[in-house]
């Protein structure tokens, strides 16, 4: 249960009332034209536990270090215009790890939505949550719903927090459910196709990704946002994620204004020169 006091600040609503910290540096984002600037990044946090073992450090020196990087990528977020970022936080997969580790990262996640929700808030970003319940701490779970609650008036950023979260898993949630609903008569099965599938997903408004970014030289989406990462633009880049801030948010969204995203779709390059002469013949 939550103490009276936490019970008075998850009403208090928190709302866009700054501008985000500037970049240390100065930096000020590219610019991009606001049509070719992705609207749903997914970023997979990862080189926490390397970068710490190349500094003869524990493993979850790492992780506290990488708190600051992504609240410094969600002030970058916000300043590029991008109106979605989805957040590799912990995922299903991430329980075989130390029981030490797992047990410091649900207090790390916990700890940290509580410390920079007020912050996150005040620029815009609407804190939500895309994960599985079984396993996953109480207290955690109570401060992602707080979060939600007290952000959820803004219209900026949404920063989805996923916590407990792995690509299957949230296939199979929906599939199971849709297996039910169909069971209790509420469904037609010939009715079940990609847009019910995506009605029962863990957060039903998320748009598609358009941008897949992974730093520290990995270069696999290791079960992060399957579904919705179908027609994705994948960027990798070697820097660790300690050592990443938002500039590096910002080259990954040039990188992505310059793909050509077909779709499926295809351009036969003589027919369109053809019909471009024949356009310009008197």
């Amino acid at each position: 249960m939550l103490r009276k006091g936490r019970e008075v600040q998850a009403l208090s609503p928190i709302v866009k009332t700054r501008d985000p910290e500037p970049h240390p540096s100065g930096a000020r984002p590219p610019e991009i034209p606001a049509e070719l600037v992705p609207n749903h990044v997914a970023l997979v946090m990862d080189g926490n536990g390397r970068w710490a073992n190349q500094r003869g450090l524990p493993r979850i020196e790492g992780h506290k270090r990488g708190e600051a990087v992504m609240i410094d990528v969600a002030s970058g977020a916000v300043e590029m215009g991008v109106k979605w970022l989805s957040v590799y936080a912990f995922s299903t997969e991430n329980w075989k790890r130390s029981p030490e580790e797992v047990r410091f990262l649900m207090g790390f996640n916990r700890d940290t939505i509580r410390r920079q929700v007020d912050y996150l808030g005040s620029i815009g970003v609407r804190v939500r949550w895309a994960g599985r319940r079984p396993k996953l701490w109480a207290s955690v779970i109570k401060e992602l719903q707080v979060a939600e609650e007290r952000t959820k008036g803004n219209t900026g950023l949404n920063m989805t927090m996923c916590v407990n979260y792995g690509g299957r898993a949230e296939l199979g949630d929906a599939v199971r459910k849709i297996a039910q609903l169909v069971a209790e008569g509420k469904i037609n099965p010939d009715k079940v196709d990609e847009r019910t599938i995506a009605k029962y997903l863990y957060q039903p408004e998320m748009p598609d990704v358009d941008l897949f970014l992974r730093p520290s030289g990995e270069q696999r989406s290791s079960n992060f946002m399957l579904w919705q990462s179908a027609y994705a633009e994948y960027v990798y880049q070697d820097t660790l994620f300690p050592d990443f801030d938002r500039t590096h948010l910002w080259r990954a969204c040039l990188d992505f204004a310059k793909r050509d995203r077909r779709f499926g779709a295809a351009i036969d390059a003589s027919t369109a020169a053809a019909s471009s002469t024949s356009e310009g013949t008197p």
